[in-house]
């Protein structure tokens, strides 16, 4: 089994930071207890604070795609839709 390490960086727009970031520290402790969840840290940019970026580690890509298909993530997509002006997600493998 090898560890899934994802970053999912979040640009919302400027009117609705407080939105969105409520809405991704909603996220944070169902996903925290769900199965294969390592480490689910969220950031705010310091000159930025549109700027959102999770910083995740799962014990394998099939349980992270669990995860993906929870219905916590369907509600935040409903509640932040339109509010977000951008967003990318890199799976990444470490390789040292």
């Amino acid at each position: 089994m090898t560890k899934l390490t994802i970053i999912a960086n979040i640009i919302a727009h400027e009117d609705s930071i407080e939105l969105v970031k409520s809405e991704l520290v909603k996220l944070i402790d169902v996903t925290r207890a769900e199965e294969g969840c390592i480490n689910y840290n969220l950031h705010q940019d310091s000159d930025n604070p549109a700027h959102f970026t999770f910083y995740e580690n799962w014990q394998s890509r099939k349980l992270w795609q669990n995860h993906m298909q929870n219905q916590h993530l369907a509600e935040y997509m409903t509640a932040t839709q339109g509010h977000v002006a951008s967003f990318t997600l890199n799976e990444m493998a470490q390789i040292a």
